[in-house]
């Protein structure tokens, strides 16, 4: 019998690129189709999904026609409250066979396969999510072993199915083992590290694809699934670039950012005091940050680069207004690291090429890495060189450890590489923009802020 599967994965919410994507995929399917994603569908830096908890995401793949989906990581980043309701509302099956509740209960409306009936065919389809490391204790979850849970999945689900897919959030190097460890996986669908493979191959009898990243390709496969085994006809990828964008995607867009809109721009307070935000120069938008991540993870420092934000906040603070301000979703982080790796980290922090480079990093969706700012330190300085710095009320020692709250974007040594030194990394739920929904609504805050930490100075002071 034939068998048609076209995927995607790691979209990013690219929607408009997924619009394009769309109209290929509803040009390609026929009666031998089923629709995959292999994860990171929803990623909530799009207004769409903040504003409707994540079912934006689910409309527009219920009208394409996708079967089921993976969890990847971007799927759990708005929390799990946010994760349940998309699954438990969901017409189409969110799989993760190793994703728990940081209890290690299990999460609601997430299954750990499913198995669909194609022209007869029984498919079982399984995926594993990608294990968070340091971020599962923040976000609140308890990833297994992703080879043990796939071997699960295989044995419970013995006899019942004629083919199987592992439709994957690990990454292609990963896939690549379990095709040459599992003899009863007939295709892998790769997906988290965006790779794009020009064409479907074969690893040890396992046909696997990779369809790369932000909708800007799709993985189509053609098979003939017979009782003697799986052969592949035709396997690829295809550009959406020179696609129009589908209709409906374009209105289910239009009408839920219109509600989101609506919603998250209820007001949550006013302030007196403008919040306002340079990249270059030390402003107290980006203090107000430092502040209030040192009182959140009470460390010794708080430092985070201005960069994070986009703009600062003059009147009224609303959740839209936090979005637009701070659109990339990083975590508060602790961490320890010695006085030597900070110095270092604020010395180039007087660079202005350092300032304004790219800054690009997992998370980060601001344009420049920007001027370091602190909490519980005071920096004398001329502009060009470093004179002393105070943490708390005592010069800064190299060799000594201090705790530093900061962001996970700076504890990777984004931006700042001495500051990728960290040990004893912990990571909070929250993201940096609820640092300043929490602490933007605080009067000894705002006032906090306006007082500069950076302390201009033409000498040495005794």
């Amino acid at each position: 019998m034939n068998l048609k599967i076209i995927h995607t994965n790691d979209m990013h919410s690219h929607f408009d690129a997924f619009g394009r994507a769309a109209s290929l995929i509803k040009e390609l399917k026929d009666e031998s189709t089923i629709v995959l994603d292999g994860g990171d569908f929803a990623d909530f830096k799009s207004i769409e999904l903040q504003g409707t908890k994540g079912m934006a995401a689910i409309e527009l793949l219920q009208s394409v026609g996708y079967d089921t989906l993976t969890i990847g990581n971007n799927e759990m980043f708005n929390g799990f409250d946010t994760l349940e309701h998309m699954a438990d509302n969901s017409p189409i099956p969110f799989i993760s066979n190793n994703l728990y509740r940081k209890d290690k209960a299990s999460v609601n409306g997430v299954k750990s396969s499913v198995i669909l009936e194609k022209n007869g065919i029984r498919i079982l389809i399984t995926g594993s999510s990608p294990d968070l490391q340091g971020f599962n204790d923040g976000l609140g979850v308890h990833i297994t072993d992703y080879k043990e849970a796939i071997r699960e999945e295989l044995e419970r689900n013995r006899g019942a199915y004629d083919l199987c897919i592992l439709l994957n959030h690990v990454g292609t190097v990963a896939d690549e083992e379990l095709a040459n460890e599992l003899e009863d996986v007939d295709i892998i669908l790769s997906a988290h590290d965006h790779q794009l493979f020009t064409e479907a191959k074969v690893v040890s009898g396992t046909v696997m694809n990779s369809a790369g990243c932000y909708g800007e390709y799709i993985g189509v496969l053609e098979l003939d699934v017979t009782s003697d085994g799986v052969e592949l006809i035709r396997g690829e990828t295809l550009a959406t670039d020179s696609s129009p964008v589908d209709r409906e995607v374009k209105a289910i867009l239009k009408k839920n950012k219109e509600i989101a809109i609506e919603v998250l721009s209820k007001p949550l307070y006013t302030i007196d005091q403008s919040l306002w935000h340079d990249v270059l120069e030390e402003n107290p938008m980006t203090n107000l940050i430092a502040d209030g991540l040192q009182d959140m993870l009470k460390c010794d420092l708080g430092m985070i680069n201005s960069g994070v934000v986009n703009a600062g906040a003059f009147q009224m603070i609303s959740h839209k207004k936090l979005i637009e301000i701070c659109p990339s979703p990083l975590n508060p982080t602790s961490f320890d690291i010695q006085g030597k790796h900070i110095r270092k980290a604020i010395e180039e922090s007087l660079d202005v090429e350092i300032c304004l480079a790219d800054g690009k990093g997992p998370g980060f969706r601001g344009k420049f890495v920007g001027r370091l700012h602190v909490s519980g330190a005071e920096i004398s300085h001329n502009g060009q060189e470093i004179f002393s710095i105070l943490i708390g009320s005592e010069p800064l020692e190299d060799e000594k450890w201090y705790s530093v709250a900061s962001s996970d974007y700076l504890q990777r040594g984004s931006g700042y590489d001495s500051l990728g030194h960290a040990r004893n990394e912990k990571y909070l739920p929250e993201e940096i923009r609820d640092v300043i929904r929490i602490y933007g609504g605080r009067e000894d805050f705002i006032k906090r802020a306006q007082v500069n930490r950076w302390k201009e100075s033409s000498s040495i002071t005794v």
